[in-house]
């Protein structure tokens, strides 16, 4: 007994995932701006990055509390890749605002 495999409803099917991917990722784009766009917003956005230590080596002698670092880190260098992505004013503004 075979299964017939629609090639359509396939393609609709990635079709719709990808709509879904789109739209999330758009959501957050959207809302990364927004909290940009408020100068409590850039103060909390500035303190994340410190702490996941996006300006500083995670270089450690354990290696296991190294790789804890270099996870933190990362997540933050997604953050400030986004920042600078799609709000590049704003993430500059947040940079001359911690200068003060």
């Amino acid at each position: 007994m075979t299964r017939d495999i629609d090639p359509f409803s396939l393609e609709d099917a990635q079709e719709e995932l990808s709509k879904r991917a789109r739209f999330t990722a758009d959501l957050e784009i959207n809302d990364l701006k927004w909290l940009m766009s408020n100068k409590r917003g850039r103060r909390f956005v500035h303190r994340l990055l410190e702490r996941a230590g996006v300006w500083r080596l995670s270089f450690n002698t354990n290696a296991l509390s190294m790789a804890f670092a270099e996870g933190t880190r990362n997540e933050g260098l997604r953050l400030l890749a986004q920042l600078t992505e799609h709000c590049l004013d704003r993430y500059t503004e947040m940079l001359q605002e911690q200068k003060e």
